[in-house]
């Protein structure tokens, strides 16, 4: 199965903040749309809408415990992680949990080239596994014993 698969059973619209904005409304985002992550856009001038970095709930908890409360009104751009891992939409499944695994995250931006076409997370693959564990058996019934007269 490809990343393309699990976008196709998902809403198409991706979630982003711009990198300018306060954590403050990072976090009313993340609420509203009741996800756990951004995907942190800049608009240049030279390079149009462009994927910054990422925006986690994890990055902002770590925030609050260094900084207090101050951190709400900290532009996005200060707590983004800035290297991200990114797949594409033809990457297997196996390709994203390996990326998922080594780097400890649990959401990927999926490019189509420099486009931003999804983001896949591991609550997606969550409920693939859970599809996959409550559909029908999909092997043919077995054979009825032979007996003896």
């Amino acid at each position: 199965m490809k990343v393309a698969d699990i976008l196709r059973t998902k809403e198409s619209r991706v979630v982003t903040v711009r990198s300018g904005e306060s954590i403050e409304e990072a976090i009313r985002l993340m609420k509203a749309e009741n996800i756990s992550a951004l995907v942190v856009k800049d608009v240049c001038r030279t390079e149009g809408n462009a994927v910054a970095g990422m925006l986690s709930e994890r990055d902002i908890v770590y925030a609050l415990l260094e900084r207090g409360a101050s951190v709400l009104k900290t532009p996005v751009f200060m707590l983004m992680s800035r290297t991200i891992q990114t797949c594409a939409p033809d990457d297997s499944l196996q390709h994203v949990l390996e990326l998922m695994d080594q780097h400890h995250i649990r959401h990927l931006p999926v490019l189509d080239g420099t486009t931003l076409v999804g983001v896949v997370s591991a609550r997606d693959l969550t409920k693939l596994q859970l599809a996959d564990l409550t559909a029908p058996a999909r092997r043919a019934p077995p054979e009825a014993p032979a007996y003896a007269h």
